[in-house]
């Protein structure tokens, strides 16, 4: 029996600011692949830097999760996802699943799963019962997570853009953690 070489766990604050160099490269990647992940191509490293910088303050401030994917055989990071927990004051139960990413070359091998159940599980951990999350419509990422039981709320038509500046639907999923 082998053992599984990707591991999936929370980063600390120090680790978060340790792999921005890493988690900048997963969003270039996906931006190129053409994932509609709030940025437009073509995105500087220098931009996606500052975007993990922010979210690196955030862990250290308990404002969010973040979960990396890496292969312990080469020490590379696959993919990535936040578990955004500061909310309103009106909605301290719930958060936000946010920048599920994997790079373009680990996919179709479960990690988006794992990683998913990953956010799931720190979120249930934060005393969350609620989770919500939007993604492009009829992508690999709308049908994985309605595999994984999310509930689609409906579709929002041109919400955001491709990275190539063409409008895309986005469609709204929540999972009940109760």
């Amino acid at each position: 029996m082998t053992q599984d070489p990707i591991s999936v766990r929370a980063l600390s604050p120090a680790e978060a600011q340790a792999c921005i160099p890493a988690l900048a490269a997963i969003l270039v990647d996906c931006v190129d692949g053409g994932a509609s992940v709030s940025f437009m191509a073509p995105l500087a490293e220098a931009k996606a830097r500052a975007f993990w910088q922010g979210v690196a303050e955030g862990v250290a401030a308990g404002d969010r999760i973040l979960f990396a994917a890496t292969d312990d055989r080469s020490g590379e990071m696959l993919g990535t996802v936040q578990v955004i927990l500061r909310q309103p004051e009106n909605q301290p139960h719930r958060a936000d699943v946010a920048k599920m990413l994997v790079l373009r070359k680990a996919r179709r091998h479960g990690l988006g799963a794992r990683l998913m159940r990953a956010a799931e599980d720190g979120a249930r951990e934060a005393g969350k019962t609620l989770l919500v999350l939007d993604t492009v419509s009829g992508t690999d990422a709308a049908r994985l997570y309605e595999r994984l039981g999310w509930i689609r709320v409906g579709e929002v038509p041109g919400y955001a853009l491709w990275p190539d500046g063409r409008p895309c639907p986005t469609t709204f999923y929540y999972r009940s953690l109760a």
